[in-house]
């Protein structure tokens, strides 16, 4: 018989967000990795308007960051910190992370001339700045939901009625979320000249990680902010279970309802891409949470543990896990020599030799990235095992 009492404590720790947090890390290290051109659909970027499981993972570690203030923080607090010292800590972990994803974009050759400054870890550090010292500043949930509907309603204004200069009205004199014709691009273009990651036309530069759609991406964070604020509520397992699964079906509908008027993109992060995104990392999450927290996968010794534990060793470094699969390629694939008549390095090697012997193309690319990832796991495996976790 379960004891209401302890069925409705609030949860310290999350095993199922661990999880979570693994699974979207190591599904990020092989989509940045998928292979190349082969790989499936589903493994590259929308072009566009449009929306590919590739497209779910950075959201959804946004997603992760935002649930991940709530209990972090309650833990510190309950330990004695104040919020002072833990805003200082917050600006401070904010400030090495967006340093990390310069050291990220410009490894190894370092050209400051065209040094990328937006970029993923970038975009995280902000994210979880402005969101982490809103949480110490006010925690209610009502304040949550005012500035969730603030970013997504401003950020479509901003796009969708502010005009383009030199360009005109979007809907009107271009199409609506041109590529280079939008407030986003224009905004960047001025700000990072010679900075930026794509080229996305002949002549208009812009940035998936931008300046201005940093708006709606702290939207995102609030999401997972509002799931982890309801996760440590006093409320059963199961309830908090239902509340997932409510809340996935929400965001799910609200988001492919906008997708009408405001279509799905996440080079731009549309305020639609923000409430889908989030309703399929709640699917998700729901998901882990029943197997973890209601079932209790994972917290045995049998063989659920097994179907969780490599996620779990995933997520206790997950930065970690990100940076080494960010700056191996570059640490070893500027190495070249020659073979036959082709210039070769390690990773043309691996193809050639092994990858290339699938014959199809889908799966040949496929066994690349998992490949690919299982050595990305290998380091963070050592840490796991000495209980080191490397924080920033």
């Amino acid at each position: 018989m379960t004891n209401p009492n302890l069925d409705a404590a609030p949860l310290k720790r999350l095993l199922s967000l661990d999880a979570l947090r693994g699974i979207t890390i190591a599904f990020m290290i092989m989509v940045n990795n998928n292979g190349g051109s082969g790989a499936w659909a589903q493994m590259h970027h929308a072009e566009w308007n449009g929306l590919t499981a590739t497209d779910l993972v950075f959201p959804t570690f946004l997603f992760v960051v935002g649930a991940s203030i709530v209990f972090a923080y309650e833990v510190r607090l309950a330990k004695g910190a104040s919020r002072a010292e833990l805003a200082w800590h917050t600006a401070k972990r904010a400030g090495i992370l967006f340093l990390l994803g310069i050291m990220v974009n410009s490894f190894p050759f370092f050209e400051l001339k065209h040094i990328r400054i937006y970029g993923v870890l970038q975009r995280i550090a902000v994210c979880y700045l402005v969101v982490g010292l809103f949480y110490l500043w006010d925690k209610r949930v009502w304040t949550k939901v005012a500035a969730l509907a603030g970013a997504l309603l401003g950020y479509w204004v901003l796009v969708r009625w502010v005009p383009v200069p030199g360009a005109g009205m979007p809907g009107r004199d271009m199409a609506f979320l041109d590529k280079g014709l939008n407030l986003v691009a224009w905004l960047d273009r001025h700000l990072m000249p010679g900075h930026l990651y794509e080229d996305w036309t002949t002549h208009n530069l812009c940035d998936p990680e931008g300046l201005l759609s940093d708006l709606p991406a702290v939207g995102t964070a609030l999401l997972g902010l509002l799931a982890g604020m309801w996760l440590r509520g006093q409320h059963a397992v199961k309830t908090k279970a239902l509340g997932l699964v409510a809340g996935a079906a929400g965001c799910l509908a609200l988001g492919y309802l906008w997708a009408i008027w405001f279509p799905l993109n996440k080079k731009m992060w549309t305020s639609s891409f923000v409430l889908t995104a989030a309703g399929w990392s709640l699917v998700v999450f729901a998901l882990a949470f029943w197997a973890v927290e209601v079932k209790g996968w994972g917290k045995g010794k049998g063989w659920s543990r097994g179907l969780v534990w490599p996620w779990l060793v995933f997520g206790s470094n997950a930065i970690t896990a990100y940076m080494f699969s960010e700056l191996l390629p570059g640490a070893i694939g500027n190495f070249h020599w020659t073979e036959g008549q082709r210039k070769m390095n390690v990773f043309g090697w691996v193809h050639v030799h092994v990858f290339s012997h699938i014959p199809d193309p889908g799966w040949a690319a496929f066994a690349y990235s998992v490949s690919f990832t299982a050595i990305c796991f290998v380091p963070v495996w050592v840490l796991y095992r000495k209980k080191i976790f490397l924080k920033v």
